[in-house]
């Protein structure tokens, strides 16, 4: 059932193009992950379906009662109202009055809220950010609206929404730079591009993998298009005699054929790692001890560590358990209360801080950048700022763009590429994927593989942790840090969750609230079986060649969809027919797997 179509619709802010002639739509069951560069206009969408926003050209149609509850990224509230008030009093109704209570204070309090009678506009942003989540989740609608959900939500916090939102019976429309989260809740892709939308009927990997396809395609078609102008311009330079009409036809397809736009290739940017040398002696930290006022216990208690200049570190824990504080201390911003830190002769720090610099709004982007320096020395040689602008997707057209006109996302990615220009030998990265696109993240990954010193970041972006670090430092919220030799879903594996987190210690929500896992656990077990049922018995004995038959019919697609590189339609349908295949082949191993089991335990 379609809910909710915004059919042939253009937006531009000044000169600024945002949406040119574009299409999208949202139906029941649909799970939607919106993705695209900083500043191509994710969050104008979502205002947009959310009634906020309109298109200049466009048509927007709704289905009758359909009800539209939106997460901005920023949210606002009015100066006078309380937790309580904001989320619970705004989703009450005769028919949950007796029940939305119990369900908002549980929730609340696997945020990090035990007290709803506190004002909203005494927390932090991250505070409020989460206040308007619960909101947003609690709501009765048919369209769930999310700009950035999991900002601000500690790792395991972030596991439940997703199991929340894996359960979630409405539609939902979310911007997210989160890989894994959109790899595990979407169920479909759309791509903002110059202008345009593209759908994909699929999670984040299946997006990848058919975005590269349909690339493929049209850069093909684009090779034939350029063979073509190749000849008509040689034709041109022979020289026109434009007064026949077959000439001018000749004439007018060339001038056709040379004004339309070439397709870019999506190359795998990279920037080259630009550190400072970093001599023997670099961070030491040495029994410190720090306590911020209206704390019981210290943040950070008696902790020492001294930096390697190979080090990699992931800095994780529940939210306000005093990451921040301890990048802070390392960068002098604050003082220990006891122990002290040293820092060696040549230790040059960039640190990219949870909040930018503040930044002239008259400036233009490459002055900007050119504050720091104007030519910046990296492995491939002397880069100009211009240069690395375009490395970093300010092309020439933004660079001299005055600042005031980027979005929020395209400030925090110039603020990055500021820092990073600076070629610090220890780069301290405090959440740096909040507010990036995946672009700009999967640049910034690049870099840091050929970084040149010590990596200490702060992120509760798993993905990202995964990608880049090799070491974490665990903060177990009550001053204590321990070290572990991993990444994030090593961590997982080995210790479940986060130690004392705020999730991990909350109580279990309502059943609505519940995820599929905590549903799973209550589900009774079944008492051993003793032998096979006539069914699978005969599936035991055939299921071995059932998967060699449908691990054949997977190599021959292919082998098909090679060969069919250049026939669009074909090779969806062969695409299809393989994610077919393979899901599949997917539940034949798990059943071969489940009855190898079974008879062993027979055999016990």
């Amino acid at each position: 059932m379609n809910l909710l179509t915004i059919k042939n619709f253009s937006k531009a802010y000044t000169d600024k193009v945002l949406f040119d002639k574009a299409d999208f739509s949202v139906n029941s069951g649909d799970k939607i992950g919106v993705i695209g560069v900083n500043g191509t206009g994710k969050s104008t969408l979502l205002k947009i379906i959310s009634g906020i926003d309109e298109c200049d050209e466009g048509q927007v149609s709704k289905g009758t009662n359909v009800v539209i509850r939106y997460l901005p990224q920023t949210p606002n509230f009015s100066d006078a109202v309380s937790i309580y008030d904001y989320v619970i009093t705004a989703n009450s109704n005769e028919e949950n009055k007796w029940s939305i209570e119990g369900d908002a204070k549980s929730f609340l309090h696997r945020l990090g809220f035990d007290d709803t009678s506190l004002m909203v506009n005494t927390l932090s942003g991250g505070q409020r950010k989460k206040v308007a989540l619960a909101a947003a989740l609690l709501s009765s609608c048919d369209i769930l609206v999310l700009d950035e959900p999991t900002n601000h939500l500690d790792n395991d916090m972030t596991e439940y929404l997703e199991d929340y939102l894996n359960n979630y019976r409405g539609a939902l429309v979310m911007v997210t730079h989160d890989r894994y989260f959109l790899d595990k809740v979407c169920n479909r892709i759309v791509e903002i591009d110059k202008g345009k939308t593209y759908s994909y009927n699929t999670n984040y990997e299946g997006y990848l993998m058919l975005k590269a396809e349909r690339e493929n395609i049209a850069l093909a078609t684009q090779s034939k298009h350029q063979n073509i102008l190749r000849k008509e311009i040689a034709w041109m330079q022979r020289g026109a005699r434009a007064r026949s009409t077959k000439q001018k036809a000749h004439i007018q397809r060339y001038e056709k054929l040379a004004s339309e736009e070439l397709i870019k290739e999506t190359q795998s940017v990279t920037m080259s790692s630009i550190a400072s040398r970093l001599g023997n002696k670099t961070v030491e930290i040495h029994g410190v001890t720090k306590t911020w006022p209206n704390r019981h216990e210290p943040v950070i208690k008696d902790f020492s560590y001294n930096f390697l200049r190979t080090d990699r570190i992931g800095v994780v824990g529940p939210n306000g358990c005093g990451k921040t504080t301890l990048m802070k201390l390392i960068t002098g911003i604050t003082k220990p209360d006891s122990g002290y830190l040293d820092i060696g002769d040549t230790v040059k720090i960039g640190y990219f801080s949870q909040e930018n610099e503040a930044l002239d709004p008259n400036m233009k982007v490459l002055d900007y950048v050119k504050e720091t320096a104007e030519y910046i020395q990296t492995t491939e040689g002397l880069m100009s700022a211009s240069t690395m602008c375009e490395r970093f997707l300010f092309d020439g057209t933004l660079q001299h763009q005055r600042i005031e006109k980027l979005s929020g996302g395209e400030k925090r990615r110039l603020y990055l590429l500021k820092v990073l220009v600076s070629s610090p030998n220890v780069l301290i990265l405090d959440e740096p994927t909040n507010d990036l696109d995946i672009s700009t993240l999967c640049i910034l990954e690049d870099y840091l593989d050929s970084f040149q010193g010590i990596l200490i970041a702060v992120s509760h972006d798993r993905y990202f942790l995964d990608r880049v670090v090799r070491k974490l430092l665990v903060f177990d919220g009550h001053g204590h840090i321990s070290q572990f030799e991993g990444g994030y879903t090593d961590y997982y594996i080995t210790h479940g969750s986060f130690a004392n987190s705020a999730v991990s210690t909350a109580a279990p929500v309502k059943a609505e609230l519940q995820s599929s896992r905590e549903k799973e656990k209550k589900k009774p077990s079944a008492s051993p079986k003793k032998k096979f049922s006539y069914n699978e018995q005969r599936e035991y004995e055939t299921i071995e060649d059932d998967i060699a038959v449908k691990e054949k019919e997977i190599a021959e697609t292919e082998d098909a969809i090679n060969v069919s590189a250049s026939d669009f339609i074909k090779l969806n349908e062969l695409t299809a027919r393989k994610e077919k295949l393979e899901e599949e082949l997917d539940h034949l191993l798990d059943r071969y797997v489940y009855l190898t089991e079974l008879a062993e335990s027979f055999e016990k």
